[in-house]
């Protein structure tokens, strides 16, 4: 036995004298899931938006995380918004407020997307579906599924509306002006009596036939192909001990209109059992949001009309059906049967990783890229600085960081997911690429993860929303933009019209305090919150300049509006000869209900 001890003590000092100055092996890099929705609101099990809401898939995620009650988007439409949350870049410091691809912005250019910046640090990175409203193929190691806003109903010649929908919400479009169960079509005609059939795909050449036989014989929808590539692919990986970490990116396009999925998640909700939302007649009244939503007259560009997509599609879908509530009704249940059918393929995502060695060692975020109002203030959309619009459903779980089944109600935003994931998975190096890029401009709620209710966080105490409209040019001292603190609203527009909520007494937002005296001292406290987050006036980041197709000679704003007003509204092009004229806009857009007949 003293033999065996001196063995045993000297291969402890040879293992030590080995050891000493050596480094130890790093922890394994967790892996990441990222599954972002789109236009999904608070209508989520366990975030208070609808009592009628079936998320149990993603309650289930929340029991084994962190539900952030407070999250907001950075700009609440999605192409900017999307643009943002991936290069951890606010829209005033990349000029990235509208639909420009995001790549062509010279500070966004310059800074590396999240996904690049996983890659460079060793990750596998694999992304489907609707990720960046733009998606730039290199940025990733693999990609399945493009962007798929389908299924459409089809004419033969145009995508329209779903057959149930009547006008006038049905003449807005088959996108927007679209919703209904996934069902076969046999014998379905648009009102001009041409038959209908379904499609999918892109607008062009990339669309293609879907077949629906039945409700059990029929082609998938593509948030369901985006849910099999998922699985496929994590059952692969889970498979693969001896990989590199990886980080996946999952984009699911509903609730996003057209809300079209499969009838049976239409039958979880039964019209006569769903709530309506708490709307307050003239809500919008004491609001100022109408006073900056103007598109340029047909007539006199210089002359704006006050008219928006919200409103429009709030007043279309009411001016569609006997009442109000019958619309509303109809609307909110194609909305809660989208998200229970998008539920469902996360709660597919969901079990791979329960069920195989990834659980303990992979991080899961689901949220969206912006909100949805339905009806409150008269408006049915996104693209607002109100709550409805803003607030977005944020659950993290981060396996051994993350406080399993809590909720924090400190206000976040779509900014701090890069710097967290940075934090979580110990990611190193500069997201810079060079000095005409931008530094993160978001916070790591990695603190908030480990104590939701006392961690102390470096993130301000108000979340920045900017607003989209569209512009030749954006100046961010000229934008709209809203400050949501736990227990106020400020909203400045760009006319410098102002709006102050108390949140804590008064939740809807329907009272706007902003000309009372004795808010004068709280509103200037906020205008200079708001301006001390803003670049100096005159600071405005390098855009690209938009140019229309084959312009032959130099435009008039008037004229650069239309040919992009014809890039996203090609129907309005009547005797389809590729050239948009102003009659024909101002035919098509009295036809959609956009301006006021005369």
């Amino acid at each position: 036995m003293p033999n065996l001890t001196k063995i045993i003590l000297l291969s402890v000092l040879c293992w030590c004298v080995v050891t000493v100055g050596q480094p130890v092996a790093a922890a394994e890099q967790p892996n990441v899931i990222l599954i972002i929705c789109d236009d999904l609101n608070d209508y989520v099990e366990g975030f208070g938006g609808h009592p009628n809401a079936r998320t149990p898939n993603m309650a289930r995620l929340a029991r084994s995380g962190v539900a952030f009650t407070q999250a907001h988007c950075n700009i609440p439409i999605c192409g900017p918004s999307r643009a943002s949350l991936f290069t951890g870049i606010d829209p005033h410091n990349s000029g990235c407020y509208g639909f420009e691809r995001w790549d062509k912005y010279e500070v966004l250019q310059n800074s590396r997307t999240m996904m690049d910046h996983f890659r460079a640090n060793g990750y596998l990175t694999l992304g489907t579906g609707k990720l960046m409203h733009h998606m730039v193929r290199n940025e990733w190691n693999e990609y399945g599924n493009p962007a798929d806003y389908g299924p459409f109903a089809f004419d033969g010649t145009d995508k329209v509306a779903h057959p149930d929908v009547p006008a006038p919400y049905r003449d807005i479009g088959a996108v927007d002006g679209s919703f209904g169960p996934f069902v076969n079509l046999s014998g379905r005609e648009t009102p001009e009596g041409k038959p209908l059939t379904w499609r999918n795909g892109d607008w062009g050449i990339k669309s293609h036939a879907l077949r629906v036989a039945s409700q059990e014989d029929r082609d998938l929808t593509p948030d369901e192909r985006n849910g099999n590539w998922a699985v496929e692919n994590l059952l692969q990986l889970a498979d693969d001990s001896d990989g590199k970490p990886f980080f996946m990116g999952v984009g699911f396009i509903r609730p996003h209109t057209p809300l079209i999925v499969p009838q049976r998640f239409f039958k979880m909700f039964p019209l006569d059992s769903i709530e309506l939302p708490v709307i307050r007649p003239g809500d919008v009244e004491d609001t100022h949001a109408l006073s900056v939503r103007s598109i340029p007259n047909d007539r006199e560009p210089d002359s704006p009309r006050t008219a928006d997509m919200g409103s429009r599609l709030f007043t279309n879908l009411a001016a569609s059906y006997k009442s109000r509530d019958e619309a509303l009704r109809l609307f909110i249940q194609a909305y809660l049967a989208s998200v229970a059918s998008v539920d469902e393929q996360f709660g597919r995502i969901l079990d791979v990783v329960d069920r195989t060695t990834l659980k303990d060692n992979t991080i899961i975020v689901l949220t969206s890229d912006h909100g949805w109002g339905m009806g409150e203030k008269d408006y049915l959309y996104k693209n607002s600085l109100w709550q409805e619009s803003t607030q977005v459903p944020l659950i993290v779980r981060a396996p051994g960081t993350a406080a399993a089944g809590r909720k924090c109600d400190q206000p976040v935003s779509l900014i701090d997911l890069y710097p967290t994931l940075i934090d979580l998975c110990s990611l190193t190096g500069d997201t810079k690429e060079s000095d005409k890029g931008h530094a993160l401009d978001g916070h790591s709620i990695k603190p908030l993860l480990e104590n939701p209710k006392s961690g102390e966080w470096s993130g301000p105490d108000a979340v920045l929303t900017a607003l989209y409209k569209w512009r030749m040019k954006y100046d961010p001292a000229q934008e709209s933009y809203s400050l949501r603190s736990k227990d106020w609203r400020y909203i400045r527009y760009s006319n410098g019209k102002e709006e102050l909520y108390d949140e804590t007494e008064d939740p809807y937002e329907w009272n706007n305090l902003a000309d009372l005296p004795e808010q004068a001292s709280r509103l200037a406290a906020f205008r200079e919150k708001l301006q001390s987050r803003l670049p100096k006036p005159g600071t405005i980041p390098t855009q690209p300049v938009w140019q229309p197709k084959q312009a032959a000679k130099p435009r008039s704003d008037a004229e650069a509006w239309k040919d992009k007003y014809f890039a996203t509204h090609p129907h309005a092009d009547a005797n389809k000869d590729g050239k948009l004229t102003w009659v024909e806009l101002k035919a098509y857009r009295t036809k959609i209900g956009e301006t006021k007949r005369e």
